[in-house]
């Protein structure tokens, strides 16, 4: 009778894991689609796509492992340990790269959130200096500008997401002649 109920809880786990896989790939499947048409949308630059499809893999793969440990009913205090390890090692790693981690975090949240595309003309809130211009791409980790007058500007992503940014509009050329104008002269 043991036997059976032990075969017959095994048997539950496989068919869980397997369930868990075909959604584990699923998910993956559904999540790249849906990436790359938002990318499509806003004019994303393939390797800005690619890096925000390899987060959200990594998420999904880190989500998928804990609930497989969770169906192979390994123990909680086993994997916090585990955890707690890792991320102590990597906090330590990361606190002298904060800049670098911030920078890539705010990649990510431009690509879904920024309400400004590749070809819009904006400018920065920066008093200091005039950081205005077309953005001409957007990477991982800054946003390139043409400045009017030539200049390239790259400006970090985590300051942009900090500071107020304008669309620009067109403006009518001022230089602009008008046929009952030259009708005049």
């Amino acid at each position: 009778m043991v036997e059976f109920i032990q075969t017959n809880m095994l048997f539950k786990q496989i068919l869980f894991g397997c369930l868990l896989i075909l959604g584990y790939l699923v998910i993956k499947r559904l999540g790249r689609r849906w990436i790359e048409a938002l990318a499509d949308n806003k004019r994303v630059s393939f390797k800005r796509t690619q890096f925000v499809v390899k987060a959200f893999n990594v998420i999904a793969f880190g989500l998928f492992i804990s609930f497989f440990l969770i169906i192979l009913d390994v123990g909680f205090g086993d994997v916090s340990i585990f955890l707690s390890s890792i991320f102590a090692v990597l906090g330590v790693a990361l606190f002298a790269q904060w800049s670098i981690l911030s920078n890539l975090t705010a990649s990510v949240l431009i690509f879904f959130v920024f309400p400004y595309r590749i070809g819009d003309r904006v400018k920065v809130a920066e008093k200091d200096e005039d950081i205005s211009g077309v953005i001409i791409d957007i990477t991982m980790f800054h946003v390139i500008l043409r400045h009017s007058s030539g200049n390239i500007i790259t400006y970090p992503n985590n300051l942009i997401l900090q500071k107020g940014v304008t669309k620009l509009v067109a403006q009518p050329s001022t230089q602009a002649s008008s046929p009952a104008l030259e009708a005049k002269q």
